[in-house]
């Protein structure tokens, strides 16, 4: 056929609701090996412009690299953002075959960008997520073991704590041992231990949390990050400015690595200091450093450049 087609996937654990337009068409195959391949087959039969799904836990994972292997555009749709298209489509119901239809809708009709295949990318984001729920389980173990007064409960606790902190190494381990397997990885991961405040941890989540970092402008990758501040003004009513949405994981590290960065690498330490002699409040100003670390990682590593301290010309910061 030669007039195009945009495809909407409601992913569950056991199944796959697909809703293809123009035309209405809907089916439904197993969210399995012969569930994806009957999928690609009846496909085919179609001029296929854009395939859209939501994340569904992982559920996700299987069918998106059947259909990339198969040629097929992959659009990973955002949940709220396609909620928020069926409030405005006047589409209060919610069921499967519904919001396979409402994707293939959103599809054809919003802006959105296609699924880049990246195995090497995708382990290390497997790992990483997998890293970030351990450190997660590791805070509540330590917050649940200051109110245990039973003994025995708190030899459980610290064997529990001894085993995640175990888990951790192990995983870091294999983090690196992913990243020196990859030229590509090992090269942008070095760039990026380069800055000052940037360690292994914030380098391994962008490399696999923000695979976009060097590829956009400065303002695309803070909204990607959700360190873009957006307006709140009507009329003559100037409203605060607020940062909203983006990546949280991504956020949450980097702002652990911009305590450092502020104390310790002297060009974003003289920049918070000129925010907070401006009066500008202390998370304002953590956060405005947050999103010029961001910036600048993201110009080393489209000019593939390492870091240098301009106002030193220092590559690193000594020793205190």
């Amino acid at each position: 056929m030669s007039e195009a087609y945009t495809v909407g996937i409601d992913i569950s654990m056991d199944r796959l609701d697909v809703a293809i337009r123009p035309g209405g068409q809907c089916l439904f195959v197993a969210n399995d090996a012969a569930g994806w391949a009957e999928l690609v087959v009846r496909l085919h039969r179609c001029a296929i412009a854009a395939i859209g799904l939501e994340p569904s836990g992982g559920y996700e994972r299987g069918v998106i690299r059947a259909l990339l292997a198969a040629g097929f555009s992959v659009r990973r749709i955002n949940p709220n953002k396609l909620r928020q298209f069926a409030r405005a489509r006047g589409v209060l119901a919610k069921n499967d075959r519904l919001d396979a239809q409402l994707i293939a809708e959103y599809v054809a009709i919003m802006p959105s960008r296609s699924v880049q295949s990246n195995p090497a990318a995708d382990r290390l984001a497997e790992v990483v997520t997998m890293r970030r729920q351990l450190c997660d389980e590791h805070v509540a173990a330590e917050n649940q073991a200051s109110h245990l007064g039973d003994a025995i409960l708190r030899r459980i606790d610290q064997r529990r704590l001894a085993r995640i902190e175990a888990d951790v190494r192990l995983l870091d381990k294999r983090l690196a041992e992913l990243v020196a397997a990859e030229p590509g990885l090992a090269r942008r991961f070095g760039l990026l231990c380069s800055m000052p405040g940037v360690g292994a941890t914030l380098a391994y989540t962008l490399l696999a949390l923000l695979p976009e970092l060097g590829q956009i402008g400065r303002k695309q990758v803070a909204a990607l990050v959700g360190l873009a501040p957006y307006d709140f003004d009507s009329g003559k009513f100037r409203g605060q400015r607020h940062i909203w949405g983006g990546r949280m994981a991504v956020r949450n590290v980097l702002y652990m690595a911009a305590l450092a960065a502020f104390r310790f690498n002297p060009a974003l330490k003289a920049f918070h200091r000129r925010l907070v002699a401006a009066g500008k409040k202390p998370k304002v100003a953590i956060v405005a450093v947050m999103r010029k670390m961001i910036g600048v990682l993201n110009a080393m590593l489209r000019e593939a450049t390492d870091w240098v301290d301009h106002t030193t010309g220092r590559h690193t910061v000594p020793a205190p």
